[in-house]
């Protein structure tokens, strides 16, 4: 791997952080290893994987403006995350997922569902909740390489996180993508680091003209960790959602009880999906009750 010019000040993107030391790739393809500025952490600057930075002599001496980012695990920049859920052991859990799917789209990252094991039970249900949400979703069997090649497809050239339930297949699709990676199935990975995600580090690996970033199964955190969404907010977290809320008898409607609330109509007409609905009165009671200072 070639070394960066040390003397030259350069620009490039941070692919990993261990221990304060900073993995870049400069824009012609090398690498260099650097610390972060020391006043950085005056004026409550963290770098993260993903971040375009200038760098020079060692050290990141800028960190250029992000397009989003997610705390846990650190990412900036990312273009998609990508739900992988399997539709037996373990089965959806559609609140979880919806939470992180508003969170995807809150933060300005497409949300793919790629669904496993559908060789064990029917995509049918999974389908049908999201048929109306905007959501690219991609069914993978193994014995059909173009369903592999579809998911290849959405990574390619593009910054992309993989996460969800632990056992949902995330390794082994990893695998029949980008072979090289050589995740362990059920294992311990060293190289994409599982088993070590309690640390705040991230790494992202080269993968068809893109990155890719393995991520915690998210069933081990809150939504919090990635983003805090008003109340007034979680509705356009639904596309499904935007016929409806201008119809609504009040502007202000909160579209989970009122008289009036063209929402909830669409929900009782089948327009709208009820545990896709379930999940957003729950997201929103959650966001009322937060207090102030958690904000």
């Amino acid at each position: 791997m070639k070394q960066a010019d040390a003397k030259l000040v350069q620009h490039g993107r941070i692919l990993s952080c261990v221990g304060g030391l900073y993995t870049v790739e400069s824009s012609s393809g090398i690498t260099a290893v650097c610390k972060a500025r020391g006043v950085f952490r005056n004026q409550g600057i963290t770098p993260y994987a993903g971040d375009m930075v200038t760098f020079q002599n060692g050290v990141i001496t800028e960190v250029l403006p992000r397009k989003n980012s997610i705390i846990r695990p650190p990412l900036a920049n990312l273009d998609r995350l990508i739900f992988v859920v399997s539709l037996c052991k373990p089965v959806p859990n559609y609140l979880l997922l919806d939470k992180f799917i508003a969170v995807a789209r809150y933060k300005n990252i497409e949300p793919v569902i790629v669904i496993t094991k559908t060789d064990l039970a029917s995509d049918e249900e999974i389908r049908r909740v999201y048929e109306k949400s905007e959501l690219t979703i991609i069914s993978v069997d193994y014995d059909d390489a173009d369903t592999i090649k579809a998911v290849a497809m959405l990574i390619e050239g593009k910054i992309s996180a993989f996460t969800g339930n632990s056992g949902a297949g995330k390794s082994t699709l990893l695998n029949h993508i980008a072979p090289e990676l050589d995740i362990p199935v059920a294992e311990v990975s060293d190289k994409l680091g599982r088993g070590r995600h309690t640390t705040r580090t991230a790494s992202l690996y080269p993968v068809l003209g893109g990155y890719i970033a393995d991520t915690p199964g998210f069933s081990t955190f809150e939504t919090d960790q990635y983003a805090v969404i008003k109340k007034e907010e979680i509705s356009g977290c639904f596309p499904e959602f935007d016929a409806f809320t201008g119809q609504c008898l009040f502007a202000d409607c909160a579209h989970i009880c009122e008289k009036g609330c063209a929402v909830l109509a669409a929900v009782n007409d089948g327009k709208i999906e009820k545990s896709r609905h379930s999940s957003y009165a729950a997201m929103y009671e959650e966001a009322r009750r937060r207090k102030e200072w958690e904000k």
